[in-house]
């Protein structure tokens, strides 16, 4: 069975769960810590999704592939190394920590579900298909890195 392929961009889908975590975040009443622990608790995991966006895009720069998540076909080159070693979704997981640092900024336990939805939603229609298509692509070069290296964290 193949996998349903995502037709709207990660980013997108990302922005658009930060703007229904804001919207449950006006309704939802009363702050999960005070300001003075949300706030840099929040910058914290902001700068740690940077990295992981940062370095996931400079690796893939470097071995001169797509960084289009939306054509995952078009890959000239399977990049392993550098923050690949630890994840094969940098980027992704980069986008889940940016999420999680908007719940924690806004101060609402029930905004919490919104990362872990994100990343149930990327896997499913975004990261599936482009786990089919590198396998195609690069068949058990691509298997024997999937076996070694976490989806996520």
């Amino acid at each position: 069975m193949r996998a349903l392929e995502l037709k709207v961009p990660p980013p997108i889908v990302a922005l658009l769960v930060a703007f229904a975590m804001w919207c449950v975040a006006r309704y939802a009443g009363a702050s999960a810590a005070p300001e003075l622990v949300r706030v840099p608790l929040a910058i914290a995991l902001a700068v740690i999704g940077l990295a992981f966006d940062v370095s996931g895009f400079v690796a893939f720069r470097r071995a001169r592939t797509t960084i289009n998540p939306m054509k995952p076909r078009s890959a000239s080159a399977m990049v392993d190394s550098g923050i690949y070693r630890v994840t094969r979704n940098p980027m992704y997981v980069g986008l889940f920590f940016m999420l999680l640092a908007w719940a924690v900024f806004l101060g609402s336990w029930w905004l919490l579900p919104g990362p872990f939805a994100f990343a149930a939603y990327l896997r499913r229609f975004q990261i599936a298909p482009e786990e089919d298509a590198l396998a195609s692509l690069f068949g058990a070069q691509y298997l024997s890195y999937k076996s070694r290296v976490r989806r996520w964290l």
